[in-house]
């Protein structure tokens, strides 16, 4: 991929299919096999932090029952690809390839937007374009040069980190933000993210739930959070059968709650989410469940 290209083929709505980072309606927001793997990601704390441990954008918790929650094999428990929608009249190809659509004199409500790219085996996909583009603060978009408008790449891990405002509004719809996402040799998602909490939302045509971002105030500022799933095959991760030394008490298929101690390696560990354990979730690969004593 060349830095200053764009996705520009297939832009229509069913492009692509990759998902929402918020839970779907009337749906809990179990501990997933995407969670758990973004957690081992994690080389540091993301600003959003649950508990001490590091922030999702898929929340975290225990069912309403305080029972450990049930086995995520699979990207079936509401880590759905994410809904396309559609492009809308505005998109221009050929944005500059940056991570800030700011500059020192721009007006609006900083927000920072992050979060993962994940495939259909819940794996990060690194190198997927995205490319942004969204309404000033006063709900109208530059369509003769990039103001508000600009792609990057997922890195290693498969994360991302946009810098922008928050969108004003315009007439017919509510406060969104469009991007288009594209695995290397993929087909283009086209989709838009939405803000928790707008009047508008229920009145919009297109508004879909599924598509929310998390969303919190910082001082004068907003960070949000969301994860892509895009509809790209994966090779799933292998996973390590547990070793028997002497004094390890971790094993696979318990169910586990906060604040539950075990030995593993010659190390001791504190859980920090309630969840059945499996051959793959050593306390050592996740620190989203487990913290080192």
């Amino acid at each position: 991929m060349e830095d200053h290209t764009t996705p520009h083929s297939g832009t229509g709505a069913g492009d692509g299919a990759g998902s929402g980072s918020g839970p779907r309606p009337g749906r809990s927001a179990p501990i997933s096999r995407k969670s758990v793997l973004k957690g081992a990601l994690l080389a540091a704390p993301l600003p959003l932090l649950v508990g001490g441990a590091p922030a999702l954008a898929r929340t975290l918790r225990p069912s309403s029952a305080g029972e450990p929650l049930p086995l995520t094999p699979y990207c079936d428990d509401g880590d759905d690809p994410t809904p396309p929608q559609m492009e809308g009249p505005y998109f221009r190809p050929n944005s500059p390839r940056r991570t800030s659509l700011v500059d020192a004199g721009t007006q609006g409500t900083r927000l920072t937007v992050s979060g993962y790219v994940f495939g259909r085996s819940c794996r990060p996909l690194p190198d997927v374009l995205l490319d942004f583009w969204q309404a000033d603060a006063g709900g109208a978009y530059d369509n003769t040069g990039y103001r508000f408008r600009g792609h990057q790449y997922t890195d290693s891990r498969g994360a991302f980190e946009l810098t922008t405002i928050v969108p004003g509004l315009y007439p017919g719809r509510t406060r969104h933000i469009h991007v288009k996402a594209q695995a290397p040799g993929r087909p283009v998602l086209t989709t838009q993210l939405y803000f928790p909490g707008e009047p508008r939302n229920g009145t919009d045509a297109i508004f879909d739930p599924a598509l929310l971002m998390n969303v919190r105030t910082v001082g004068s500022a907003k960070e949000a959070t969301f994860d892509f799933v895009l509809d790209v095959s994966q090779t799933p991760p292998p996973t390590t059968p547990p070793p028997d030394g002497p004094g390890d008490t971790w094993r696979a298929g318990v169910g586990y709650r906060a604040g539950d101690r075990v030995e593993y390696g010659g190390a001791s560990y504190t859980c920090l989410q309630a969840h059945l354990s499996q051959a793959g979730w050593e306390p050592p690969n996740t620190p989203a469940l487990w913290r080192r004593a």
